[in-house]
C-alpha cells in the first residue's frame, strides 16, 4: 500500500518512537487451546492489564472494578501512587490468544509486566476451571516495530484480528489486495466486538483506563478511525507486515 494521505500525517508519531521501543506482543494458549471461555474471563484479563501494570505488588492494589462505563474504579485510585511498567497503545483479545502494542514506561518494565500478566491470569484460569499445568504455549512472542510502514498499519492489523470470527472473513489475511467484499458488514462486526481497543480509538469509551492513545492520536488518521480502518481493509496487503504479525 502506498504511503499516501492520510497516512503521511502520522509520520511525526513514527519520529517519536525513535526515542522509545514499540513492541507487538502476542501469546496463545498451549496447544492453541482457548484461554478465554466466557465474558468473565475476558473481563478478568482486561482487569489484569490495569492491575499488573504497576511496579508495586499486585496484592497492594486489589479492589479495582469496572463502573457502568467500563472504566476502572477503586477507592485506592488517587490514594495509592501507581508506577506504570508499560504504556499499552493497542490490544485485542481472541479466544485462544492476545495481541498487545506496548512500550516500556520504566527500564525492565516490559519483561516484568508480561511475567505478572501471564502468571496472574494463568493462576486465575487454573483455579476457576480446576486445572493444573501451563496455560500459555511458552515465552511471550514480541517484535520491535522498527519500520515506518509497519508502524503505519500495525494498530489496524491488531484491531482487524476479530474478523477471524466473522463468517466469510476467516481468511482475510490471505486475500489479495482489493478482493474483500462486504466491508460495511465487517466494520459493523468490529464495532460490536468489545474485546479490543478499536472502540476507544473510535472515541467510544470501552475500557479507556488501560489505554494510552497519544502515540497514535494523529488528527488526520484518527479523527474518524473507523473510516481509516475501512480504507485499509479494502486495500489490505498483509505481506507489508511480514515478520511482525507473530501469527
Amino acid at each position: 500500500m502506498d504511503l499516501v494521505s492520510p497516512y503521511m500525517g502520522i509520520h511525526n508519531a513514527f519520529i517519536r518512537i525513535r526515542d522509545m521501543d514499540l513492541y507487538h506482543v502476542m501469546n496463545r494458549g498451549v496447544d492453541k487451546r482457548d484461554i478465554f471461555l466466557d465474558e468473565k474471563d475476558f473481563l478478568r484479563f482486561i482487569h489484569n492489564l490495569y492491575e499488573f501494570n504497576d511496579a508495586a505488588s499486585a496484592n497492594s492494589n486489589s479492589g479495582y472494578w469496572f463502573n457502568k462505563n467500563m472504566d476502572i474504579v477503586s477507592p485506592y485510585i488517587g490514594q495509592v501512587k501507581r508506577e506504570r511498567l508499560v504504556e499499552i497503545h493497542g490490544w485485542a483479545l481472541m479466544n485462544n490468544h492476545y495481541h498487545l502494542l506496548l512500550s516500556e514506561a520504566v527500564e525492565g518494565g516490559l519483561t516484568l509486566f508480561l511475567r505478572k500478566l501471564n502468571v496472574g491470569y494463568a493462576k486465575y484460569f487454573n483455579e476457576r476451571y480446576e486445572r493444573t499445568g501451563t496455560l500459555f504455549q511458552g515465552r511471550t512472542k514480541k517484535v520491535l516495530i522498527a519500520q515506518h510502514a509497519h508502524f503505519l498499519y500495525i494498530l489496524h492489523y491488531v484491531h482487524l484480528n476479530p474478523l477471524d470470527y466473522f463468517p466469510g472473513f476467516e481468511e482475510w489475511r490471505q486475500r489479495s489486495k482489493g478482493s474483500i467484499r462486504n466491508v460495511k458488514d465487517a466494520m459493523k462486526y468490529l464495532g460490536e466486538y468489545r474485546w479490543s481497543s478499536y472502540l476507544d480509538y473510535c472515541k467510544i469509551k470501552n475500557f479507556p483506563s488501560i489505554l494510552t492513545t497519544s502515540l497514535f492520536r494523529n488528527k488526520d488518521v484518527f479523527e474518524n478511525y473507523s473510516e481509516t480502518v475501512q480504507s485499509y481493509l479494502r486495500e489490505i496487503d498483509v505481506d507489508e507486515l511480514s515478520g511482525i504479525t507473530l501469527e
